[in-house]
């Protein structure tokens, strides 16, 4: 069985795939002080309770949070007696190219994304992803990753709001009933949520005039389906994007390495 980890800045997920399909999927909130054995803990409590019993074979992880995959690795080696694949590392491979500046470092979560999107519907694609940050990552017509767009993250953005501006509350995200707010609630909510919805399509429709070929738009991340439902902003949305991507990037070292 594999172990499927995609730590981010905010949640990690920790997934079983069984060849087929995930088994089972947990999240927890990403700390990088967590040591192996309380990962162990918590991971083998969760099975036990949902009453999975299987042996973890090979594990594969993806962090945007560097001090969090020493204890990882550490999990791998101490309770799965396996060396885990880690995205971003030489010895990962990929099955699509990085056709980015010499000397960037590409965040693992994008390269997992833009692999899985290649994989599910193609090349010649925008994918955004709705996490900490709001990213844009365009793959080519061979599936290859050329770059992409960092803006802040929704919540991000709210949080922002509240702690710069001592009279603004903490608010949640939502769609207003209207665009014009009559308290300062739907005034944060109206601002957030409609300057977001320009901004994807406005980022969407430079990144595809500038490529100057049709491109479809795939959305990932828990927010995703709140700014579909008020405009058509995407062609398709998958919430287990990342997850996916994990598998095929494991898939494809692990034929590598049978050669």
């Amino acid at each position: 069985m594999l172990l499927a980890i995609d730590c981010g800045n905010t949640n990690t997920v920790f997934a079983i795939w069984d060849g087929n399909r995930f088994i089972a999927t947990w999240r927890t909130a990403t700390q990088w002080q967590r040591t192996a054995d309380q990962y162990y803990v918590w991971l083998s409590t969760l099975m036990k309770l949902q009453g999975i019993d299987v042996k973890i074979s090979d594990m594969i992880v993806s962090s945007t949070v560097p001090r969090v995959v020493w204890n990882l690795r550490v999990l791998a080696d101490r309770y799965f007696n396996t060396r885990p694949i880690v995205v971003g590392k030489p010895e990962c491979a990929l099955p699509v190219e990085v056709r980015v500046d010499a000397g960037t470092a590409v965040g693992p979560d994008r390269l997992v994304n833009t692999v899985a999107g290649y994989d599910m519907c193609g090349g010649d694609l925008i994918i955004v992803d709705f996490g900490t940050a709001t990213t844009f990552d365009v793959s080519a017509e061979d599936g290859a990753y050329i770059g992409g767009v960092i803006a802040p993250g929704v919540n991000l953005s709210l949080e922002a709001l509240h702690n710069a501006a001592a009279a603004l509350p903490h608010v949640d995200i939502s769609q207003p009933q209207q665009v014009i707010g009559t308290n300062t609630v739907a005034c944060m909510q109206s601002g957030v949520f409609w300057g977001y919805i320009g901004l994807v399509r406005e980022i969407c429709a430079r990144i595809k005039a500038e490529r100057g070929r049709e491109m479809r738009v795939i959305s990932t991340g828990g927010l995703a389906p709140l700014f579909q439902q008020a405009e058509a902003l995407f062609d398709e949305y998958h919430d287990d994007l990342t997850m996916h991507g994990l598998t095929v990037i494991h898939k494809y070292n692990k034929e590598l390495a049978e050669q």
